[in-house]
């Protein structure tokens, strides 16, 4: 038996154990861990930690170590284990209690054996071949049960071959391994519970963030191919600035905790838009609501047409009496052609207006006021009245309604100020909605970091007109990564995607400008950044050759 030293020590070790397992995060390694401190404590030369599979009703290979065959596999090894698994039930559902680590997780008990061939009521049939093959001696077995909080089995440690701590020997597992190895099996289990349950509800959280962003990309596919973009170009930068050793932003660093962080951040920085009306979002014309309602005013240029076509016959035929001479007639047809140019004239103006793919001059929005001005026969009767051509007196009502004008009439893209005011709230319901959550510790910088891409460095942004030195880093390139992907977004209802050069110009404008942050810009296109995120996302057209030294604001300096 072991003296009380030894085993005083091995109960200190059990502790420190305990303590290191509490503090294991990934599932890989914190198995790693168990099994490890398994082996150690009871001083075995090989060991397997299985785990249980309810639904398969079986035992997964989950890691396998043995130190003299300097084996090991599964794990942090990144060795894959290709060993199928032990069933615990045959094919008529009876339960195997032929396989002692099958039996430890029905029966739930240890079973410790002295030595696997001369022990009865067992099949080790697997691992006389194994030994047979590798020239390795199984020896002693110690298998014990791995219970969850719930007092269910969700694994099984398996050890073999104890040695002598003084000759090296192989011996028997003692009683003493067998209850401290029951012990670390007990906090081994709930530690493994515990991760799988955060990790479990990791992924819920960020499943019904994937649901708001779903119910976005459902209102709108533009919007939800951004939602997913915008964190992925996020992360790119920030691992370009975690990459980076000198300049100003040398100092920053990231741990997989912040990584974290920023990637929630990312996922939700648009939650908001989840309220912002899908007529405004998906606007792709400038007459856009519901549907596009210049075809509304095709008809209307129809309807004036067709009136010109009937003042002109009624013109002919009220005249046919005076013996109209050929020349007025002519001058009349003439009219009428000429107004039937205009019209299409026009209409084809209004077309052109209405894509709002470049900025409006002030002689185009007074042309658009003065075909406003027209007058027509709309349903409830209201009449035409032209100067050019010959019609009956009677009321009338403009061409085009105060609304179409205004829309009509926007110096640049499809929103009104009212509509962009729309589009802009969704930040203010994002932090809203961010800022309403309880986030644990770790997660407490998301409302920050999503709420301030579209902050500028000048403090012109919005919603809170932050400085660059009210802002954090993660806030910042979120930034960045927000203009760049809608520059480059080519499933945009308004736009086509902008190449690489033209969307590093407009970038390298707004570095000018004070819209985004020097230095992260700086890093952007000292990294190449651009270029990985092009090769993933962008259209092979899109991605041009790029000359930095006509890109604005471009300093390749460190």
């Amino acid at each position: 038996m072991d003296s009380a030293d030894n085993l005083l020590h091995r109960l200190k070790e059990l502790n420190e154990i305990g303590i290191a397992l509490s503090q294991q995060h990934d599932i890989n390694s914190l198995l790693e861990t168990i099994l490890v401190a398994a082996k150690r404590i009871t001083n075995a030369d090989a060991g397997t930690l299985y785990l249980h599979e309810p639904e398969q009703r079986v035992l997964r290979f989950e890691i396998m170590r043995t130190d003299s065959l300097k084996i090991a596999m599964g794990g942090t090894s990144g060795v894959p284990i290709n060993l199928p698994p032990i069933r615990l039930y045959d094919e008529a559902g009876n339960p195997n209690h032929n396989n002692v680590a099958s039996h430890s997780s029905l029966s739930g008990e240890a079973v410790n054996i002295q030595d696997a061939y001369t022990a009865q009521g067992f099949d080790f049939s697997g691992t006389k071949k194994f030994d047979s093959m590798t020239g390795y001696r199984s020896q002693s077995f110690l298998t014990v049960p791995m219970r969850d909080h719930d007092d269910q089995v969700i694994g099984v440690l398996q050890l073999i071959n104890a040695q002598d701590r003084q000759s090296g020997a192989i011996v028997p597992f003692s009683g003493d391994d067998q209850q401290l190895l029951e012990s670390l099996a007990s906090q081994a289990a709930i530690a493994l519970t515990n991760r799988r349950l955060i990790w479990q509800l990791e992924k819920l959280f960020e499943s019904l963030i994937q649901l708001i962003n779903t119910a976005i990309d459902d209102k709108s596919p533009y919007t939800g191919g951004h939602c997913a973009r915008v964190p992925v170009l996020t992360m790119m930068i920030a691992e370009a600035v975690n990459r980076t050793n000198s300049g100003p932003l040398k100092g920053f660093v990231m741990t997989d905790k912040d990584r974290y962080e920023l990637k929630i951040a990312g996922l939700l920085h648009d939650c908001g838009k989840i309220t912002t009306p899908v007529h405004v979002v998906d606007k792709s014309t400038k007459l856009h609501t519901l549907f596009d309602r210049i075809h509304l005013i095709d008809t209307r240029f129809e309807v004036l047409k067709r009136d010109a076509e009937i003042a002109m016959l009624r013109a002919l035929h009220e005249d046919r009496g005076s013996r109209i001479e050929d020349r007025g007639a002519e001058t009349i047809r003439a009219e009428y052609e000429a107004r039937i140019r205009q019209l299409d004239d026009d209409r084809e103006f209004l077309h052109h207006c209405n894509v709002g793919g470049e900025a409006m001059s002030e002689e185009a929005q007074q042309r658009v006021r003065q075909i406003a001005a027209y007058q027509w026969r709309d349903a409830d009767g209201k009449m035409a009245n032209f100067a050019s051509i010959r019609s009956a007196d009677g009321p009338f009502k403009p061409f085009l309604s105060d609304d179409e004008v205004e829309n009509l009439n926007i110096r640049a893209g499809t929103l009104t100020a009212a509509e962009r005011e729309i589009i802009n709230h969704h930040i203010v319901v994002t932090i809203k909605m961010l800022e309403s959550l309880p986030w644990p510790r770790h997660l407490r910088n998301v409302a920050e970091y999503a709420g301030g891409h579209h902050e500028c460095m000048d403090g012109k942004g919005y919603p809170r007109g932050l400085t660059r030195e009210q802002m954090s880093v993660q806030a910042r390139v979120m930034g960045i990564a927000d203009i760049f992907e809608a520059l480059t977004a080519k499933d945009r209802p308004y736009k086509a995607g902008k190449t690489l050069t033209e969307s590093l110009t407009i970038l390298g404008k707004l570095k000018l400008d004070g819209h985004i942050d020097p230095d992260l810009f700086d890093v952007f296109i000292r990294e190449k950044v651009y270029l990985d995120y092009a090769r993933q996302f962008l259209a092979p057209e899109q991605i041009d050759e790029v000359d930095l030294s006509r890109i604005p604001g471009v300093n390749l300096e460190p």
